[in-house]
């Protein structure tokens, strides 16, 4: 009986490291800065099919929208305050992206 609860405990055990290593993969993280009506950077390089996490910051007095058609996002980002985007997995290229309500202000995500 002892050797079964051992044997048992070695599985789970197993099992459990195997579900903290997966949850312990990160998904790469890029900050965007929206300020006098302009993204820094401007543009944006991040690799090839893979999930993104983007942290975007409004340092403008108004409201923005931070928005792209080419890789399908928009999300509302208030002054002095900062949203998650999460874009991708996306194949090699260049996508647009711009402030919906300024929208000469542009940036280019570059997947490389």
């Amino acid at each position: 009986m002892r050797r079964l609860i051992l044997a048992m405990a070695v599985v789970f055990a197993g099992t459990g490291a195997v579900a903290a290593s997966v949850g312990a993969q990160t998904t790469p993280e890029y900050k965007l800065v929206l300020q006098d009506h302009k993204f820094e950077p401007a543009t944006l390089k991040v690799p090839a099919n893979t999930k993104i996490k983007v942290l975007v910051t409004n340092r403008n007095a108004m409201p923005s929208e931070f928005e792209s058609a080419d890789f399908n996002r928009e999300k509302i980002v208030l002054p002095n305050s900062t949203v998650t985007v999460f874009i991708g997995p996306l194949a090699k290229g260049t996508y647009k992206f711009f402030d919906d309500f300024h929208q000469a202000t542009t940036g280019v995500l570059v997947v490389e």
